[in-house]
């Protein structure tokens, strides 16, 4: 039987679809194909996908809940990876709306489907942003994550929240993924190195906040979709060992776990500007801004969790990422 993979048209859902049918597995791919960036790259990706054997697209809103009641009732997936979200922390600051309809509406109706048509294993997209203002590095499962500092981390904070209730009450086993920085080819075009790769190329200024001075924990997308894999192989177990009285904030007596998934190897704003300059083989011009409303100044995975449980290994340098995102960027636009 088919896993489901929402947001499959997306950056992460793709390759993550990809990855599963490389092994043999059937894929359904869900996305709504919305216009929160360039549809014609949603569809290209989607394309790559319609090729190959045993996957199935579904145009469909995971917000639409007869639809997605249908959906899991036609299929009774056995594992589900939930991707589709609207993303982006700045862009929640002027559209709320769209967050909670996406992202608290469509993963009550994903976690549904779940409870009523025998799913095993839920795993879903959460976000390195829950984080907010805590400054402890590097960043762990095991620190208290009350306090996010945009509405877009609010919403995966309250993904997590949603899936614990629900893997308490039913038992079903609910993973979260923590997710830093991704980038590779076939990337989001709001995010940095695609907007700096394309204006550098057309002999326009980058903005970079804080000066370039924060660090992010950039993680390749590859490495990415191997652990989303791993970890969906490896239903969420309850922790035997969980008490009470002295809570973990990563674990639960109940089928339930969150995971950090980064490089661990968190890289200032200018060196990664740096590599990407050397490998277009062009200076960049710098409009340099203060940190925007909702950002972190730095982001830093611990992971030991997730090596520990599934054998996570991200291997990918950014000299080795850039690269690549940068060869398929001139490929893809004939640059």
């Amino acid at each position: 039987m088919p896993t489901l993979v929402t947001g499959a048209a997306g950056f992460i859902g793709s390759h993550v679809a990809h990855r599963l049918l490389d092994r043999g597995d059937e894929v359904v791919g869900l996305d709504n194909l919305n216009d929160y960036y360039d549809v014609t790259l949603k569809e290209a990706r989607l394309a790559r996908l319609a090729s190959r054997k045993g996957f199935t697209f579904v145009r469909l809103d995971v917000a639409n809940r007869d639809g997605m009641n249908e959906l899991f009732g036609r299929y009774r997936f056995p594992g589900v990876v939930h991707l589709a979200a609207q993303a982006g922390v700045r862009y929640s600051v002027t559209n709320p709306h769209a967050y909670v309809e996406s992202n608290i509406v469509g993963f009550q109706n994903i976690l549904e489907g779940c409870r009523h048509n025998g799913c095993g294993h839920l795993v879903y997209a959460s976000t390195s942003s829950v984080y907010g203002g805590n400054t402890h590095m590097p960043f762990s499962v095991h620190d208290n994550v009350d306090h996010p500092l945009s509405l877009y981390a609010a919403s995966k904070k309250a993904n997590e929240l949603f899936a614990h209730s629900y893997s308490h009450l039913f038992r079903l086993p609910t993973t979260g993924l923590r997710f830093f920085t991704v980038y590779g080819p076939w990337g989001r075009p709001d995010m940095a190195l695609f907007l700096f790769t394309k204006n550098i190329l057309a002999g326009k200024p980058i903005d970079v906040f804080n000066n370039g001075r924060h660090t992010r924990d950039f993680t390749y997308v590859d490495d990415i979709a191997e652990g989303v894999v791993r970890a969906l192989d490896r239903p969420a177990q309850a922790n035997s060992h969980y008490d009470p009285l002295r809570p973990d904030p990563g674990t639960s007596n109940a089928p339930w776990r969150v995971y950090n998934i980064g490089n661990s190897a968190p890289v200032e704003l200018l060196r990664y500007i740096e590599v990407l300059e050397k490998e277009l083989g062009r200076k960049a011009t710098m409009n340099l801004l203060p940190l925007q409303p909702g950002d972190v100044p730095d982001t830093c995975a611990d992971v030991q969790a997730l090596i520990d449980d599934v054998g996570y290994r991200p291997n990918t340098t950014i000299e080795t990422g850039i690269a690549r995102f940068v060869a398929w960027y001139r490929a893809y636009y004939g640059v």
